[in-house]
């Protein structure tokens, strides 16, 4: 295993519809750790993809009057676009409907049929296509599932069961030591309930009048049942093509599958029970965000209230668009937003906060180059910053490793607004124009400070808002490529001696809305 990897998931998303903003926070919180772990020089593999079977899948394809494939095709690539202008660095794209990816699912449940953890029975019991998902009396609301408003159908026919009962006991203990960690701790604590009120029973593995998804090696005239087809991903996404294959397995175990809250409780039931059932590590750690809300309303296309990513990026523009996405809400709750609120947060914190800060300092610094006979360039070396000031800057960096090493990314932009508005105020009480007019030598002090402190901030903005990050670096005449490729411990040493080149005007970041 390497020292120093992170290994980090989404789920594969269902292709029942387009991608909407919740597949978006998911991928772009992702991305975010993802991009977190590389600057600290850590070997970073990051997964997503679409999950492509399955009952609703043929009902949807048939409404359109469209072949399943054909229809499967056209939306799994648009959520490929989508996390393209999302500036998502995933490392593979898998599709469950892969020729490949069908063989080794095959390959799986052949070996958990062999080893009697599958075997043919009969299941009755509620299913609820929405969720493609078995439901007990108690998951429902007025005898609906509370998700999707629809009532399960009963479903009474021939299957294979997956022994899931056998690892209930092993699980529970993994779960309660925290060996299988799940976070946020409330969420831990409703799957360890789940565990002793309800218990793991024995699940439907196969669909005897389901056409649409990977047949069973050894009983064609059934199909897989769709999660236990879908799981899989998260090992064929390092290579994993059977037990004796060539993989990236110094990768495995994953550090963070990260999902929505509806699809915690079958990550925490089967697919560890898989795992055991296979002799394979179970991940490090589940964590599980909140939804979005509109207006208090969960987003729905009859309501119309559904905000796509699209919606978003047309409005605010990509970086924007991740930042306001993350921010929105504590990161593991649920959050309430709307478009108004968007506009606020859009005008408080990226035109009046980070892009204002920009323009004022890059043109402090410009005002000051012009009575220097190296017109252009300013020497800003920070081992003439004081020591109180190199002491607040590493603070700072101390606490976003916190914050992120805790999955709080909403904390760690409250960190980085924190900076920008501390070096705001540091402006404001200095008065640097006032310095450079009177030609007095604190200037260079001042300026010191405030371009440093820039450049830092910039690097704790680069996971979030990377395209803004290169952008305010250029201006700072600074090559933000080159920093990216150095271990973070190395970029934020405040003992380094920084040229900053100032002869370009800073770009307007963020238009005022």
């Amino acid at each position: 295993m390497f020292l120093n990897k992170f290994y980090i998931t989404t789920p594969i998303y269902y292709v029942n519809a387009e991608p909407h903003i919740g597949h978006a926070y998911t991928t772009i919180a992702a991305d975010i750790l993802a991009r977190y772990h590389r600057m600290k020089g850590y070997k970073v593999f990051f997964s997503a993809g679409t999950d492509e079977h399955g009952i609703k899948i043929e009902k949807k394809a048939k409404q359109q009057n469209k072949k399943p494939k054909q229809f499967t095709d056209e939306i799994s690539a648009k959520f490929q676009l989508a996390f393209s202008e999302l500036n998502i660095t995933n490392d593979c794209f898998t599709r469950t409907t892969e020729k490949k990816y069908t063989k080794v699912v095959q390959k799986v449940l052949q070996y958990m049929y062999n080893k009697g953890d599958i075997y043919l029975g009969k299941y009755e019991g509620l299913y609820c296509v929405g969720c493609e998902q078995y439901k007990s009396e108690k998951d429902l609301i007025n005898n609906k599932c509370p998700d999707h408003q629809i009532k399960p159908e009963k479903v009474s026919e021939e299957t294979y069961l997956f022994r899931m009962s056998k690892y209930q006991d092993v699980l529970l203990k993994k779960i309660e030591t925290d060996e299988f960690k799940i976070r946020p701790i409330s969420r831990k604590n409703e799957i360890i309930s789940f565990y002793k009120k309800e218990g793991l029973k024995d699940i439907s593995f196969s669909r005897k009048n389901v056409k649409w998804g990977i047949p069973l090696p050894w009983d064609k005239k059934h199909t897989a049942y769709v999660w236990a087809d879908a799981f899989v991903n998260y090992l064929t996404a390092l290579g994993w093509q059977g037990f004796k294959s060539e993989w990236k397995k110094n990768m495995w175990p994953p550090d963070i599958h990260l999902m929505g809250k509806d699809i915690l409780r079958v990550h925490a039931t089967i697919w560890p029970a898989m795992l055991l059932s296979l002799n394979v590590a179970l991940p490090k750690l589940l964590f599980s965000h909140g939804f979005f809300l509109v207006n208090g309303q969960k987003m729905s296309k009859t309501i119309g209230n559904v905000i796509t990513p699209d919606d978003l990026i047309e409005k605010y523009g990509v970086d924007a668009t991740r930042y306001l996405l993350i921010s929105a809400t504590s990161f593991g709750h649920d959050g309430d937003i709307n478009l108004e609120w968007f506009d606020k947060k859009y005008n408080a914190d990226l035109a009046n906060g980070l892009g204002n800060l920009v323009a004022r300092s890059i043109k402090l610094a410009q005002l000051s180059v012009e009575n220097k006979t190296a017109a252009g360039h300013l020497s800003v070396l920070t081992d003439r910053c004081p020591a109180a000031v190199l002491f607040f800057i590493q603070k700072s960096w101390t606490e976003y490793e916190k914050q992120f090493n805790q999955i709080k990314l909403n904390e760690v932009i409250k960190l980085i607004n924190k900076q920008i508005k501390y070096v705001d105020n540091y402006i404001t009480v200095e008065k640097p124009w006032e310095l450079i007019k009177n030609k007095n030598n604190k200037i260079s002090e001042v300026l010191c400070n405030i371009l440093e402190h820039l450049r830092h901030i910039t690097l704790m903005v680069w996971p979030f808002m990377p395209e803004t990050a290169e952008k305010i670096y250029k201006s700072l005449g600074l090559d933000c490529g080159e920093e990216m490729k150095k271990k973070l411990k190395d970029v934020i040493k405040t003992e380094k001696k920084t040229v900053f080149t100032t002869t370009q005007d800073s770009p307007i970041l963020f238009p005022r809305i």
